[in-house]
């Protein structure tokens, strides 16, 4: 059987490839009719399960047995040359790839430096790097709105947040975007250079603190927890950059492209941008620019959705998945898009412990950088067929990798 065609029932396994982020939507439609869960193959060659179903998803993301410590797996992850979890070669040794207790105290440290009173004040920034983003484009043509908007304004905004240097933001973002990707042979040597890039800003940071994150980060404490161990220091600092970068840049390109495949929505939008805030919770439910959870494994033998998961089988949550199960309660067709929606639940941020730090930059940078982009840009259209846009092919994110239109601004 072809991997890629609709499975039979939940015994096939569903292979997520590029072929399959590309048309996930519709893929993940006919699964949630197939079942809440089911078997599943994840590049570089990782076997588990899939999560499809909101009230599994919900039941799986908070469930005591599945956890981020990878040891039960250990040997499955060698085997495919899986590294994520690692410290230094991967996302290792920061709150998203640990349990309690250390999930606790990574995550109140963290906190503690990257406060709401530091996201609220960054709004200004913000439309200030947006409107300077428009500025530069020509008045009126054909360009990638992912190339000179999307991708260079939340790069800009973290990086500023976090102290790197002018001089590095280039390869800072071009990193980034490669980082989560464990499909390309970019991948690797990508995080290997954001490693190092962070190890040498946070030993500066020690010598020479500043008004930024990462200096924050360096001097937190917190009472008897102590101090943020150097390599703790760096995995968070990574963690922030690409889960925070990547999320906002494919926010913003799959709210545009929703947008643009939906312009009586986009009119709505434009005369009423009140609306902005429901909206961008309807873009994260909508296609969500998180596809699907970051790994965890079975610490016991257990059973989810009615399917035996031995010890150290591999489940993920299709949080893109589970926004737009009719199973939710909330209002109206959750296949269409409605930017007025008041209800629109999604799991894009993930649920329980584990709930995005950042969801409160990422919904600022959305609100206030498509304020700007539909104030300022009154003409804009694809400038390709919807057909022809090419997806990132591997990985936890969902977006375009360009998204060429025409446009007039003012």
């Amino acid at each position: 059987m072809d991997p890629h065609e609709e499975p039979p029932g939940r015994t096939a396994t569903v292979v997520l490839d590029a072929a399959f982020k590309a048309d996930a939507p519709a893929r993940y439609a006919r699964l949630r009719d197939l079942g809440p869960i089911h078997p599943a193959e994840f590049p570089p060659g990782l076997a588990g399960w899939v999560v499809v179903g909101h009230d599994l998803a919900r039941r799986a993301l908070t469930h005591p047995a599945l956890l981020k410590d990878a040891t039960p797996a250990a040997d499955a992850l060698d085997a495919a040359g899986f590294v994520l979890h690692r410290p230094s070669v991967g996302l290792g040794a920061q709150m998203m790839e640990a349990d309690p207790p250390e999930h606790t105290r990574l995550r109140r440290l963290a906190a503690a430096a990257f406060t709401p009173r530091r996201t609220a004040e960054l709004a200004p920034r913000i439309e200030q790097i947006a409107h300077g983003l428009i500025d530069a484009m020509p008045p009126s043509g054909a360009l990638d709105l992912v190339e000179a908007f999307n991708a260079p304004l939340p790069a800009t905004v973290i990086a500023e947040l976090l102290g790197v240097p002018a001089e590095h933001h280039r390869d800072f973002r071009r990193w980034s975007s490669q980082a989560l990707r464990p499909a390309s042979p970019e991948h690797r040597p990508a995080l290997a250079a954001l490693h190092g890039l962070l190890a040498e800003l946070v030993a500066d940071k020690r010598r020479r603190p500043q008004d930024d994150l990462l200096s924050a980060l360096v001097a937190v404490r917190d009472g008897e927890a102590g101090r943020l161990t150097e390599e703790e220091l760096v995995g968070t600092a990574l963690m922030l950059v690409v889960a925070g970068h990547e999320s906002t840049v494919n926010l913003l390109g799959n709210a545009e492209l929703a947008l643009l495949r939906h312009p009586d929505q986009l009119e709505l939008l434009r005369e009423r941008p009140e609306l902005l805030p429901a909206a961008v919770e309807e873009f994260l439910r909508h296609d969500s620019p998180v596809e699907r959870s970051t790994n965890r494994y079975a610490a016991v033998d257990l059973e989810l959705g009615g399917v035996a998961i031995p010890r150290g089988g591999l489940v993920v949550v299709a949080l893109g998945s589970a926004g737009h199960d009719a199973a939710q309660r909330g209002s109206g067709d959750p296949a269409a898009l409605d930017v007025g929606r008041p209800d629109a639940r999604h799991l894009a941020f993930g649920h329980g412990i584990h709930h995005c730090l950042g969801a409160p930059l990422a919904r600022l940078e959305a609100a206030v950088a498509l304020r700007v982009l539909l104030a300022r840009v009154p003409e804009l259209e694809l400038a390709v067929p919807v057909e022809s846009l090419a997806w990132i092919d591997s990985g936890i994110i969902r977006g375009v990798l360009s998204l060429p239109v025409r446009y007039r601004h003012g």
